[in-house]
C-alpha cells in the first residue's frame, strides 16, 4: 500500500495527489507512468507520473475526474493508503541535446510534460512550451512550466488567458518564422496531438506524441493497449508511451478509445450512487 501524503484539487476536474512511493520514486524518469488501484475492489488505471522526488520519496500523479475509478480516487483523503500502486512502468523519454524543442501539452497533458522540460532544459536544450486549455480556470501548472521553460506561450479556446486559439496555432507560428525547430513533443487530447503531427509532417520535423489506449495489466502480457505505428502493433505500455506521431494511427486509436464509453457510463453513474455525489 501506498499513503497519500497531499491532495490538491488544481481545477473543478483536476486533482493531484503526492504519494509515498521511494521505489518508485527512486527509479522514476520522465514520460513514464504508474498503475494505480485505488481500493482492493478498485479497476487498474495507468495515470502519468507528474513529477517525483528521490530525496523525499515520493511520486505526483495528476488526474482527470471523468470516470468510476477515478472518482473512486479522488473520494480519497490525506492518509488514506492506495491499495496497489505498480511502477515506474513504460519507456522512459529520450532526452538529450537536441538543440530547440517545442513541448505541447494540453488538458492533463500539462502536467504530464513537466518532468520532461526540466530534464530537457536541464541537458541544455532551448524549450518553448505550449499549453492550452479550453478557458483560463482549466489551466494548470503555468507558473510550474513558466519557470522550467525557456519561453512559455499559452492558449485558450475562449482568449480567457493567452492568446485566443489551439496550440497547434503557435506551433504554427513558431514555425513560420523561420526558427529552427528540432524536435517537438505534444502531450494531450488525441486530437491535439494529431493536428501538431499534421502541422509538423509537410517540415519534416521530428514529433514524438504520448499515447494513453486502453490499458489493463501494463506489461506487456494482454495486449489490450495495442496501437498501429508505422503499419505494426505497438504496446502502450512496454513499447511506448510515446510514439513517432507521423507513424501512428490516430483513426484506429481514437476508434479503440470508444470501445466502452457506455460500460465506462454505467460503471461511473454506479460510483456515484454509492458515494452521494452527482
Amino acid at each position: 500500500m501506498a499513503k497519500i501524503l497531499k491532495k490538491e484539487r488544481l481545477n473543478a476536474s483536476v486533482s493531484r495527489i503526492t504519494i509515498e512511493a521511494p521505489l518508485i520514486a527512486a527509479a522514476a524518469k520522465p514520460g513514464q507512468f504508474v498503475v494505480v488501484v485505488p481500493t482492493e475492489n478498485a479497476e487498474r488505471i495507468p495515470l502519468t507520473i507528474a513529477d517525483f522526488d528521490k530525496t523525499a520519496g515520493t511520486v505526483s500523479i495528476i488526474f482527470q475526474i471523468v470516470g468510476a475509478t477515478t472518482r473512486v480516487l479522488d473520494s480519497l483523503k490525506v492518509g488514506a493508503e492506495i491499495a496497489h500502486l505498480l511502477g515506474p512502468l513504460g519507456t522512459p523519454s529520450h532526452v538529450e541535446q537536441f538543440g530547440t524543442v517545442v513541448v505541447i501539452g494540453g488538458g492533463v497533458g500539462i502536467a504530464e510534460i513537466y518532468p520532461l522540460v526540466k530534464a530537457l532544459k536541464k541537458s541544455g536544450n532551448e524549450v518553448i512550451t505550449i499549453i492550452g486549455a479550453r478557458c483560463k480556470d482549466l489551466l494548470i501548472y503555468e507558473e510550474e512550466l513558466r519557470v522550467a521553460s525557456s519561453e512559455l506561450r499559452v492558449t485558450t479556446d475562449d482568449g480567457t488567458c493567452g492568446r485566443k486559439g489551439f496550440v497547434s496555432d503557435e506551433l504554427k507560428d513558431i514555425i513560420a518564422s523561420g526558427k529552427k525547430v528540432d524536435l517537438v513533443v505534444a502531450v494531450g487530447p488525441v486530437p491535439m496531438m494529431k493536428v501538431c503531427c499534421d502541422v509538423t509532417k509537410p517540415h519534416g520535423i521530428r514529433t514524438v506524441v504520448s499515447l494513453n489506449p486502453l490499458m489493463l495489466d501494463a506489461t506487456g502480457m494482454c495486449g489490450i493497449c495495442r496501437v498501429t505505428v508505422n503499419g505494426e502493433t505497438k504496446l502502450g505500455c512496454v513499447d511506448g508511451p510515446e510514439f513517432d506521431g507521423h507513424q501512428v494511427d490516430f483513426a484506429e486509436l481514437t476508434s479503440r478509445l470508444k470501445m466502452y464509453k457506455d460500460v465506462e457510463k454505467r460503471a461511473d453513474e454506479h460510483v456515484c450512487r454509492l458515494l452521494g455525489v452527482s
